[in-house]
């Protein structure tokens, strides 16, 4: 099959997500200073274990493959390892983001005695003078120990940096440090959503350094970004990973109380497509909301539609233009053809 056809199968929406992602909590005992959903306290209404499991059966149902599970701190939540545990007796895989300081040793056991159990731990720096100022005091040192615990017990997780102008220097050394546990390293896209948008001018790459970052990640296709950095492709070459925006279409999330939108970058209302708490749940939102079905039938219009780079990047990653203020019609903020944007001078 090719790319082009692959894309219009995507475009248009499947008849359930590849990537879901499950905010299972805000609930939270770090404040990274670019949390996507600027998480720190547990919401009141979260979905009780009980409507939780309803919303696993509906996926099981809809022949979900697996979930990204995130926060918010997931494990944080008291009935984490009984839901996480219902997915799996269901048959849908489990990949969850933590930041390790909740794996102790009876955690980092149960981890390591699932199948089909995926675990992703977060660090933005390859010490604690790179990572703490971003994640927070001694997040480095706890997250490096949950690394420890899991290496022990013969558990081969992956590693996951948000790549920002501070530790892109750095790639190198995250790697070996992945490497070094016979983990794998996974990068993200800084996207200025939540807390991320009071640190974007501060944290986000340079022009220079994204192109840095596209030969860097050519020569290394053994780093994973999910979709991350496809507005890079109109560089040339795609970079390994999903090459557009599946929001609607092939991803979504639910967050902590059922709300459905578009993708995990994209919470704000004008990108929620309903409530699993409403008539039809889940299934009735992924097949029938209005938002889904125009995000299926949509295209980046504009300028971008003329570029002859426009069937390697899409027109870029919808959540950074609406949280920069962009139109969706216009090009990415970190378009490879902009003029490079102005830099604000790093704090510290």
């Amino acid at each position: 099959m090719s790319p082009d056809t692959t894309y219009e199968i995507f475009r248009q929406g499947l008849d359930a997500p590849i990537c879901l992602t499950w905010e299972i909590t805000y609930g939270c005992n770090l404040r990274c200073v670019h949390c996507l959903s600027s998480s720190g306290k547990r919401r009141r209404d979260e979905l009780t274990t009980a409507e939780a499991r309803r919303l696993i059966d509906a996926w099981a149902e809809m022949k979900v493959f697996y979930i990204n599970v995130g926060g918010g701190e997931p494990m944080s939540r008291p009935d984490f390892f009984t839901l996480m545990d219902y997915a799996l007796a269901r048959g849908i895989g489990v990949k969850f983001s933590t930041n390790g300081t909740l794996i102790d040793d009876a955690a980092a056991d149960w981890i390591g005695s699932r199948d089909y159990l995926d675990v992703q731990i977060s660090l933005d720096g390859v010490d604690a003078a790179s990572n703490d100022p971003v994640r927070g005091a001694r997040s480095y040192d706890r997250a490096r120990r949950a690394m420890e615990r899991l290496a022990a017990r013969g558990v081969r997780f992956k590693i996951n940096a948000v790549v920002t102008r501070h530790n892109v220097a750095d790639l190198d050394a995250l790697l070996a440090l992945a490497e070094g546990y016979d983990a794998e390293l996974r990068l993200t896209r800084l996207r200025p959503t939540g807390r991320g948008g009071d640190v974007w001018a501060d944290l986000r790459p340079s022009h220079a350094q994204n192109r840095l970052l596209y030969d860097w990640l050519l020569a290394h296709p053994q780093v994973l970004t999910g979709d991350s950095f496809f507005h890079l492709s109109a560089y040339g070459q795609p970079v390994d990973g999903l090459n557009m925006c599946g929001a609607g279409r092939i991803v979504c999330c639910v967050d902590p109380v059922g709300e459905v939108y578009a993708c995990p970058f994209m919470l704000a209302p004008a990108f929620s497509a309903g409530n699993v708490r409403g008539d039809g749940g889940f299934p009735r939102i992924w097949r029938e909301s209005p938002l889904f079905a125009h995000l299926r039938q949509w295209q980046v219009g504009g300028g971008c539609q003329t570029c002859n780079a426009y069937s390697l990047c899409h027109g870029g990653c919808l959540a950074v233009k609406h949280f920069t203020g962009r139109s969706l019609d216009a090009p990415d903020p970190d378009c490879v053809f902009a003029a490079p944007a102005p830099v604000a001078a790093a704090s510290g």
